[in-house]
């Protein structure tokens, strides 16, 4: 089993995007491999990447399980992104949706409290 992963998300104009994903993670990126690319460390070796690629911007699916959910989404508020949808699932299990600028789909997920 894989214990490192990246997951990309391809925007239009990195410029334009890195400050909405700032706030979104709350923070810098953890790394800039490069002009057009930025990573952020989501969990030990598992991390979020944006790069700037127009052809594949708005396409991207991401979710993330994390430890609660709704302090997460609290904290994302205060910083300015609201969520486009929220959904909850049988046995409780909540999916909270996030789209950027492109249409991408950033998305935090939380089982039953």
């Amino acid at each position: 089993m894989a214990r490192e992963l990246f997951a990309g998300v391809p925007v239009t104009d990195y410029a334009a995007a890195l400050p909405w994903y700032e706030r979104f993670f709350g923070g810098k990126p953890s790394f800039l491999p490069n002009d057009v690319e930025a990573v952020w460390e989501v969990a030990e070796s598992r991390y979020v990447y944006i790069v700037e690629d127009p052809v594949r911007a708005g396409n991207a699916l991401v979710l993330t399980f994390v430890d609660d959910l709704d302090g997460r989404v609290a904290g994302i508020a205060r910083r300015g992104i609201e969520p486009a949808e929220r959904e909850t699932y049988e046995g409780g299990v909540t999916k909270v949706i996030y789209r950027d600028a492109d249409g991408n789909e950033i998305s935090l997920g939380g089982g039953p409290d």
